[in-house]
């Protein structure tokens, strides 16, 4: 799974699901033992993260939506992934 972006142990990953169950654009969360699936516009599509982590998480999203929109249709259409900046 290539990661997209990576802060305070918190690692973001987007990749291509083929015949995935999620189809909206979306991002993968790890830390440390939680795993966590969600829009890009924040809705949960599955598993959890501490409620800290989810808040940091919430909050890189807001700060980066446009990147991470461009991210999405790059990678989806050309293959191209883009870096996305940590919180810091």
């Amino acid at each position: 799974m290539p990661i997209i972006s990576q802060f305070y142990g918190i690692l973001i990953y987007m990749y291509q699901e083929i015949g995935g169950h999620h189809n909206e654009p979306h991002i993968h969360i790890k830390y440390n033992e939680y795993e966590m699936s969600m829009t890009l516009n924040g809705k949960i599509l599955d598993g959890k993260l501490p409620q800290k982590q989810k808040k940091l998480v919430d909050a890189w999203i807001t700060i980066h939506e446009e990147e991470l929109k461009a991210t999405w249709h790059a990678y989806h259409e050309d293959g191209e992934l883009i870096k996305i900046k940590g919180l810091e």
